[in-house]
């Protein structure tokens, strides 16, 4: 790891990764680019965490996109598919994640959001795919598809045009908005959420929403239900009726 990227691995399960670059809107250089691979890759293989929240130092940017002046001087064409550092894209990962977006999430800033499970966005925040306005792409905007409306998508991706949190959240692209000093306290509030349950059934239920985007309604419910076979076999899936029918809180064995 180095200062670029900050890595946070709390005692409550939750991992906290800040783009640590302020004064270039922590844009995506060769630094950032590795510290967030280190810093995933440490996320992922730490079994005492579970959720992780992504995040950009400062209040101007979560993160402006790629380094436009390191493109220039390596006169960068088709960037390499693994170049960025993309959650369950580039990265592989088996745990859920959130994008807090505390100011602008422009171009790679957006795609790196976009590829966090869940999103909570300051008030303040402010998306846009700005490809077109400086003559670059943005293929890995597909997904989005999954996500937004067509016309929406259409139109955000031809015009490079930012949209308001507010918008973002209405247009079902952000989870929860949040006023700029509550930021973090609503992504660990969410990421808590998400710890309250059965770690193996979050997992499948995170799987089969992944499952689901990729095939028809009936390959999804046969994929479905193979996700869950190991979640309904656990001992967990005897404890939550269990502990629900003598009014106390479930100890999660994860087993």
């Amino acid at each position: 790891m180095t200062d670029a990227v900050l890595f946070d691995a709390r005692a409550d399960g939750i991992a906290i990764i800040t783009i640590n670059r302020p004064d270039t809107r922590n844009c995506l250089s060769l630094e950032v680019r590795e510290g967030l691979f280190a810093a995933w890759d440490r996320f992922e293989n730490d079994p005492a965490l579970r959720v992780a929240i992504l995040t950009g130092a400062g209040d101007k940017a979560f993160c402006a996109g790629g380094d436009l002046k390191e493109m220039v001087d390596t006169q960068l064409r088709v960037p390499p598919r693994d170049m960025f550092p993309v959650p369950y894209e580039t990265i592989a990962l088996s745990k859920p994640t959130i994008a807090a977006v505390n100011g602008v999430a422009f171009a790679g800033g957006w795609m790196i959001a976009q590829g966090c499970d869940l999103c909570v966005a300051s008030t303040s925040a402010k998306f846009a795919i700005t490809e077109v306005k400086v003559g670059r792409g943005s293929p890995w905007a597909a997904p989005l598809i999954h996500m937004i409306p067509q016309r929406i998508m259409m139109e955000i991706i031809l015009t490079g045009k930012p949209i308001t949190a507010q918008r973002a959240y209405e247009i079902g692209l952000v989870n929860r908005l949040a006023e700029p000093d509550n930021l973090m306290a609503a992504a660990l509030e969410l990421a808590a959420e998400v710890l309250d349950g059965a770690p193996l059934s979050v997992k499948a239920g995170r799987e089969t929403v992944m499952l689901a985007t990729e095939m028809g309604r009936a390959a999804a419910l046969d994929a479905g239900w193979a996700a869950h076979e190991t979640a309904y076999n656990s001992e967990d899936a005897q404890e939550g009726p269990r502990a629900f029918s003598e009014k106390r809180r479930p100890e999660w064995k994860a087993r």
